[in-house]
């Protein structure tokens, strides 16, 4: 008997150990084969002769080669540049001023974070619809204003091959600066009031204190931050094809809407698989460092 219902006991237990796993492993294998198995597919198609269809035929770097020679590759990045540049500083620079307000302890703090992350709840895709009919002249700001009788008011921008990426950057920080927000309001509540007083008490005053305190702690946050922030930029392509699908002629292409053309409506699906595998390294550039710098920390 004694035997019996030890021999019960680690049956139980080895049961309770391996269901986690036993649950878990059909996900992984999911995971395993239509993420990363996908990722290893798109990196080998780079290297062979692929246009509409994937083929076999290994021809080295020489899709690497003809992707950096094309205009059109060197344009979105020109705009990959001038998107990401202004969405992490201005979303930065947003979200910690809008913490820094919240941080005040002001009345109806809590629904007016709500309001500055509702944003956030919406998709690109519809964040780019609305911010279309929004800026489009025929009927929205511009014939708006004009409507009240101020007619010689104009806003252009999405027509614009000139300004046309602007209103990229403002419907992107629109949707992000609350998420950012959230981040730094965080990293803000986390710091030791302690500090902060004994500061206010050797007559500190609040600029000194925010610059000199507050802002170098806020370290994590803004690596946090720009990580997030240089991961949506690098990838976006939702919102680019909603706003203004990729135009003015070329004006606002990115490397995802580059990537996109190439391999599903030009049949270059070897040049295509490039132009992504050159994301995702772009992308592993900016995160495995961060994630290496994070865990050294922690041991």
């Amino acid at each position: 008997m004694a035997q019996s219902a030890s021999t019960g006991r680690r049956s139980g237990d080895w049961l309770r150990e391996a269901l986690p796993k036993l649950v878990l492993s059909p996900s992984l294998a999911i995971v395993l084969i239509f993420v990363y198995g996908f990722i290893f597919f798109t990196f080998y198609l780079s290297f062979t002769d692929s246009r509409i269809l994937p083929t076999f035929g290994l021809v080295g770097f020489e899709n690497y080669d003809k992707l950096f020679s094309l205009r059109a590759w060197g344009i979105a990045v020109d705009n990959l540049f001038v998107f990401g540049g202004l969405y992490i500083v201005i979303c930065c620079a947003l979200g910690l001023a809008l913490a820094i307000l919240l941080d005040q302890k002001i009345r109806s703090e809590g629904f007016i974070r709500t309001i500055y992350l509702y944003p956030m709840a919406l998709s690109f895709i519809v964040t780019g619809t609305a911010w279309k009919w929004f800026l489009d002249p025929g009927i929205g700001l511009e014939a708006v204003v004009q409507g009240w009788g101020w007619e010689s008011f104009t806003f252009n921008w999405i027509k614009d091959r000139n300004f046309a990426i602007y209103t990229i950057v403002i419907a992107a920080v629109w949707q992000t600066s609350g998420f950012v927000m959230a981040m730094f309001l965080a990293g803000l509540r986390g710091i030791d009031n302690e500090v902060l007083k004994a500061a206010q008490i050797d007559g500190a005053s609040n600029w000194a204190l925010y610059r000199r305190i507050v802002i170098p702690q806020l370290r994590p946050a803004f690596m946090s931050a720009f990580v997030v922030l240089a991961h949506m930029a690098i990838k976006s392509y939702d919102l680019i094809i909603a706003l203004t699908g990729g135009g003015p002629g070329t004006a606002t292409e990115l490397p995802a809407t580059f990537m996109y053309s190439y391999t599903f409506t030009r049949n270059q699906m070897g040049i295509g698989a490039a132009s992504a595998t050159i994301m995702l390294m772009t992308i592993a550039a900016i995160i495995v460092p961060y994630l290496w710098s994070e865990l050294k920390e922690k041991k």
